[in-house]
């Protein structure tokens, strides 16, 4: 761990001058700078993990980057003394020879209680030679050894030299308080995170628990949007934290979550053990969580109004325009704190006088590296000056409301966001509330039996034209993408362009170290294969000089110059035999640098300068020794080949833990069949919830078993059997496992919807209710078994996600925003969830993850055209790109409404390009494509096709940098041929008219025109006796 320590010597130097400058500052307010200090010490004592946050230890980590326990630093007018042990000296040695002209001192203590003691003199004295007032954060307590020498030393001083001691934290704040660049960007990335949670995992976790009814306590809930920090399948849905380590994130405070009447405004607060409440007659919801990015805090809080009364929704849209006020016209650099809350406080008055009272006693407070920092909070005490790049923790609240859903009782309101200060209006890191409608949730109170559908049918109409759709109990408010105005397609191409500017940062930021390779360079290795370890390995039999097969070392021998030469069977290419004359010749053709490898990556070679042996030929008389030498060469080959793909196959199979059964009761889903099937024939069993994951065992197959465990799933599905013929939970895989002999990284457990019914025509009841009576029954019957069956299976898929605590989360089809496909080779139903792309239904499946999609461009989008296909590219460019074709162009704008919705880049174009091409070229220099425009060669492209102002630039920079030919798909349809060929006739596709006319001299062309002219004589002649035919010929009876 020692060796990773690396000051950043260049930010310690400007922020030591900013310490030293503050000892001249005389234009500050008196506590707000040193030179009323003639020194200032700094002690850090032994680890207290009781201290989360202190002055002491944000100076070390804003200075030298890490803590250093047990040191002394002290400031003087000119100097920094450091005093520590001799390993942490070495980190800091570098310093004291600079050009920054700060004299650096470093006093290494050892074990010797008496050296210590002489140091801790040596530094009194340099203090006492500068005057004797001394700056220390008075209001923190050290512990250790190194922390009672040093008491001990200054309270000896005090005695005898008459030291003072003033408290500088405010000094101390007001130096660190404009944050830089690098501290800019830390809080950034802080601020996503805390934004991604609470809208990626938090509000679909809450939503769900009150939709469900299920008893969750706010300090269970809490506890599980805790533990999230480590899912990083969470972190890839959520933008720009690809350059991030996440291993250095770490929670300010724990989450606070809050509901049923019980309410606390203070950052102090913390979730007590009653019952998440919000859905029954009406309800507030208050959550606040953030998080720190090595060590610079961020905080978010939200406010979610379930059934509100219109008092409450207009309230909180009065507290959502006042923060917005707050960050756009009163919080700016040069403004104090005290005129930063009383300019709140009169535009409240003037919206709504009666909430004055009730606005909480400050409005926010500085943050960074102490997520508190009390000597910039926003009250009416305050007259601090605020300055640019400081960034505050806006909390605005109203507390203690009259509830008028629950007479007697009282509501709170708070909103809570990171934000940073400029000379203009402030810059939100947090994502910002838009509007009050965003976190308000209507209650529908329609049972899910299908006696009352009819009854809530007029209710759900009227949610949904209000812009809510139903979610079970709660109706969650979508998007506004959801209610499109007629400006939808200006927001859509707005919001795309905003994404592919995004989308190119991102690329660039995260290549940036790669210096133009790419990866897929380094990822070939040379392979040796080893036929015997020792001499005495090898068999006897290679003492004849003859050609001979070890099939256990899977060798072949072969003598050459008097010796028998071992080959491995990987280092043959192929084996050739040919008979001439009395003679059968054998050729041995080994793999060796030069040779054309088709298709495939060029093998490396440990050294490709050498001298190889391409081939070497052998004859003999014996024609049938020879064939049967052929025979075994080949079929060893053949196996050996075989066995090399089995093993390829199986690379990124996982060994999963061994599964911890449940000792008790066994919660268990019976007469359900997987997908794969076990090996013979298909039987039905019980999916049963463990400790660590699910088991599916059959009674007629005690032997055979799946084991899925939680730590290796990566999404959890339910579909019910609505429209459908079975009802299923799907488990799609991180990695691939074994069921039976099969890998696959989906498995699924059904069970068919409805049985076959036979109907015994001319009974009585259809003799005298006139026949239709059995069918509605049957109908009725139907639906009953259907609705059984959903409320189990979705009942039994919320076990699971409880039992993975809070790792896994059910997602369900949207089956509304479906569309038809052809991802495989069948034309299927493709279906929305929350996080991906799915099929279902039928194998193969198919399941695409939304977070890991770096863009969707839909290819053969023309006029005329009925269809067009669409390929998805992974972020992860070794992957291959996932192609949906044959897609009804009706559904074109809702797809691409859909796949903008959920921030995903889509682009267009007319034809169909060679993907496997165009990746290949990108994996060589990834930085460079991005540094050359990334994907606006796709934007470019389907623009050139709409304007025809210059088609030549459809085949942008990188098409032209990968060659036309090799960009588009030679395999495309004949309309897609006619649209390239007239791009090409206009300048970008010259080459191919070009390659045409090579190889044709004039007496081809003529020969040419020569077979034209007959052939139009021939047809004219045929079409003369034709007409000759009909006209003579009359009609026959």
């Amino acid at each position: 761990m020692a060796e990773e320590i690396k000051i950043d010597s260049k930010a310690f130097f400007k922020r030591a001058s900013s310490i030293l400058a503050s000892f001249k500052d005389a234009g500050s307010p008196e506590d707000e700078r040193l030179n009323r200090c003639d020194a200032v010490s700094v002690l850090m004592g032994g680890q207290n993990e009781e201290v989360t946050y202190s002055k002491t230890l944000s100076l070390h980590t804003w200075l030298l980057g890490y803590e250093f326990p047990s040191t002394l630093i002290v400031f003087t007018k000119e100097s920094i003394i450091f005093v520590t042990s001799a390993t942490k000296a070495k980190y800091l040695e570098p310093f004291v020879s600079n050009k920054e002209g700060i004299k650096v001192e470093i006093l290494k203590r050892s074990k010797n209680d008496d050296e210590n003691k002489a140091i801790w003199n040596d530094v009194i004295k340099k203090i006492t030679d500068q005057g004797k007032r001394i700056g220390s954060f008075t209001k923190e307590t050290q512990i250790g050894k190194v922390a009672d020498e040093w008491k001990a030393a200054l309270e000896e001083a005090r005695a005898k030299e008459g030291l003072e001691e003033v408290d500088v934290g405010a000094a101390f704040s007001a130096i660190w308080a404009s944050k830089d660049e690098e501290e800019q960007k830390y809080l950034k990335t802080a601020s996503r995170m805390s934004s991604g949670i609470m809208s990626k995992y938090f509000v679909d976790e809450m939503s769900t628990t009150l939709d469900d009814d299920k008893k969750v306590s706010h300090e269970k809930l809490a506890a599980r949007v805790e533990d999230k920090l480590e899912d990083k399948a969470l972190w890839k849905k959520v933008r720009n934290l690809e350059s991030a380590d996440l291993s250095l994130a770490d929670w300010c405070y724990t989450p606070i979550i809050q509901s049923g009447g019980v309410y606390d405004l203070r950052t102090s607060a913390q979730s007590n053990s009653n019952r998440l409440e919000g859905a029954n007659g009406g309800g507030v919801i208050l959550a606040s969580m953030g998080l720190k990015y090595k060590s610079y805090c961020s905080n978010i809080g939200r406010t979610w109004l379930i059934d509100p009364h219109k008092t409450q929704q207009k309230t909180y849209t009065t507290l959502i325009e006042l923060q917005h006020e707050i960050a756009e016209k009163f919080l700016r650099a040069g403004e104090t704190c005290k005129s930063v809350y009383d300019q709140a406080v009169e535009s409240l008055r003037a919206k709504n006088s009666s909430l004055v009272d009730h606005l909480t006693k400050n409005i926010g407070f500085a943050t960074g590296l102490e997520f508190r920092d009390s000597t910039f909070v926003l009250w009416p005490k305050n007259t601090r000056k605020i300055k640019q790049d400081m960034v505050f923790n806006l909390v605005v609240g109203f507390d203690g409301l009259d509830d008028p859903a629950h007479p007697g009782k009282k509501y709170s309101l708070l909103v809570i966001d990171t934000v940073r200060v400029t000379n203009g209006a402030a810059v939100f890191l947090t994502d910002r509330v838009a509007a009050a409608s965003e976190s308000i949730f209507l209650k529908d109170d329609s049972d899910e039996d299908e006696k009352a559908d009819a009854k809530s049918s007029t209710k759900k109409k009227q949610a949904h034209v209000d812009g809510l759709e139903a979610g079970g109990k709660v109706l969650r408010n979508r998007t506004r993408t959801d209610a499109m105005d007629t400006n939808s397609a200006d927001k859509f191409a707005k919001h795309q362009k905003e994404l592919a500017i995004q989308k190119q940062e991102d690329g660039l930021s995260r290549f940036a170290d790669q210096d133009g390779e790419g990866s897929e360079e380094r990822g070939k290795t040379f392979k040796k294969f080893e036929s015997y370890k020792k001499d005495h390995m090898v068999p006897n039999k290679t003492a004849d000089l003859r050609i001979f097969i070890d099939h256990k070392a899977q060798t072949i021998f072969l003598p050459i110059y008097g010796f028998s030469v071992p080959f491995h069977i990987n280092t043959l290419k192929n084996v050739s035999k040919s008979d001439e004359g009395d003679y059968t010749y054998l050729r041995f053709n080994f793999i060796a640098p030069g040779q054309i490898a088709g298709k495939k990556e060029d093998v490396p070679f440990e050294n490709p300068d050498a001298t190889f042996v391409r081939s070497m030929s052998f004859r003999s008389s014996e024609t049938s020794h020879f064939s049967e030498l052929y025979h075994d060469i080949s079929e060893l080959k053949k196996l050996k080949t075989k066995e090399e793909a089995e093993k390829k196959e199986l690379a990124d199979v996982v060994e999963q833990d061994k599964i911890v059964l449940n000792k008790g009761r066994v919660q268990t889903l019976s007469d359900v069949f997987p997908r794969p099937a076990l090996e013979g024939k298909r039987v039905p069993g019980g999916l049963e919830i463990h400790q660590n994951g699910l088991r599916f065992a059959s009674p007629i197959r005690p032997d055979q078993k799946i084991d899925v465990l939680f730590n290796n799933v990566k999404h959890l599905f339910y579909q019910p059997c609505d429209n459908e013929l079975i009802v299923l939970i799907h488990v799609h895989l991180k990695a691939p496992i074994m069921v039976g002999k099969k890998k696959t990284k989906d498995v699924q457990f059904y069970r068919e919807a409805s049985d076959v019914q036979f109907d015994e025509t001319g009974n009585r009841k259809r003799k005298y209710r006139g026949g239709d009576e059995d069918e509605i029954e049957l109908e009725q019957e139907e639906r009953r078994q259907r609705h059984i069956l959903n409320k189990e299976f979705k009942s039994f898929a919320s076990k699971i996600s409880d039992a993975s605590e809070g790792r896994l989360t059910v997602d369900t089809p949207f089956r509304e925003l479906g569309f038809n496909g052809v991802p495989h080779r069948n034309n299927v139903l493709l279906q929305p969830t929350t996080e991906c792309l799915v099929h279902l239904t039928d194998p193969p499946f198919f399941v695409t993850t939304l977070s890991e999609i770096e863009i969707v461009h839909l290819e053969r989008v023309s006029y005329g055209l009925k269809n067009f296909d669409m390929v998805i590219i992974n972020s992860d460019f070794s992957q291959a790109p996932v192609h949906i074709n044959s897609i009804d162009v009706k559904n074109l704008d809702a797809i691409k409404e859909y796949l903008d919705s959920c921030d995903i880049c889509v682009s267009e174009g007319p034809v169909n390009l060679n993907w496997p091409q165009i990746l290949t070229q990108i994996k060589q220099d990834p930085y460079g494509f991005f540094e050359d425009g990334g994907w606006s060669f796709l934007s470019t492209e389907s623009d050139s096709e709409d304007n025809d102002e210059d088609a030549s630039a459809s085949g942008s920079d990188f098409g032209n940098e990968v060659g036309e030919s090799d960009v588009f798909d030679d395999e495309s349809s004949e309309d897609e041929e006619s649209d390239f060929d007239e791009e090409s006739d206009e300048g970008s596709g010259s080459d191919f008219d070009e390659d045409e006319s090579e190889g044709e001299d004039w007496d081809e062309l003529e020969r040419k025109a020569k077979r034209a002219d007959d052939k139009k004589r021939d047809d004219a002649s045929s079409d003369e006796d034709r007409k000759g035919r009909k006209k003579g010929g009359g009609k026959r009876r």
